[in-house]
């Protein structure tokens, strides 16, 4: 008595499928997509954090969150192409930077840091064209 209805369930578990491909079809949604910002121009870089050392000991950290506006296609697709040995070259830099002239104590100099990430952009670009962007400058200190 209790598989009578057996082939009708297995029917309705076969055509289970192909009810949800259709619904999922006729009820999807594009999920917007995420940018930083609105410029086609505008090429993000996840933040660049180097150590503060003072006394022999690491004292804190200097984060640098920066972008690059390259309005220029043919510049921004080398720019792109480009991102690890710029990102390199931007840490590199700035491992220097903190090492000779940031202290906990004191707000680093920002415009010393986008003179300094700006000299490396053209350099490593092979023109200017390229704009960096300062999105946060930040100091974290430990205590």
């Amino acid at each position: 008595m209790r598989f009578r209805l057996l082939p009708l369930w297995l029917g309705f578990l076969a055509l289970l499928p192909a009810a949800a491909a259709l619904a999922g079809d006729e009820g999807a949604q594009k999920v917007p997509e995420h940018k930083i910002a609105q410029s086609k121009s505008y090429l993000s870089l996840e933040p660049i954090y180097a150590t503060i050392v003072d006394d022999d000991r690491a004292q804190g950290m200097l984060m640098v969150g920066v972008g690059l506006d390259v309005p220029d296609p043919a510049l921004r697709e080398i720019a792109d192409r480009s991102m690890p040995v710029l990102r390199d070259a931007y840490v590199r830099n700035l491992v220097g930077f903190t090492a000779t002239s940031v202290r906990t104590t004191a707000q680093p100099d920002v415009n010393q840091i986008a003179s300094r990430l700006q000299n490396i952009t053209d350099r490593a670009l092979g023109k200017k064209g390229a704009k960096v962007l300062l999105a946060q400058v930040a100091i974290r200190v430990n205590r």
